[in-house]
């Protein structure tokens, strides 16, 4: 093992903000409205916001693939793509977009 790699720590998420701030950004938050589509439209009171956030966090996801320079970014992508698709599936069960 060399010098170098054994005084450096590896972390467990880098997702290099230094060069690619804007990708970093959509994948973050392709996870976070992901994650909020799944928690409300898994609760059936709030089944609208859960369709909307599916709505906006799908295409999100998407473009941040589509543009994302890191491994790690893809790995939040794809997360964030499920958890929309999968909360948008919960919310349009319970009533989708009514109100």
């Amino acid at each position: 093992m060399s010098q170098e790699a054994a005084g450096r720590e590896q972390a467990a998420v880098d997702l290099d903000a230094d060069r690619h701030p804007l990708e970093n950004a959509l994948a973050v938050a392709a996870i976070t409205i992901g994650v909020a589509a799944l928690i409300l439209g898994s609760i059936p009171a709030t089944h609208f916001f859960g369709a909307l956030a599916a709505v906006i966090g799908l295409p999100l996801a998407l473009y941040s693939q589509l543009i994302s320079a890191t491994t790690n970014e893809r790995w939040l992508n794809v997360i964030g793509m499920v958890t929309a698709f999968v909360g948008g599936g919960f919310a349009l069960s319970h009533g989708g977009f009514t109100v």
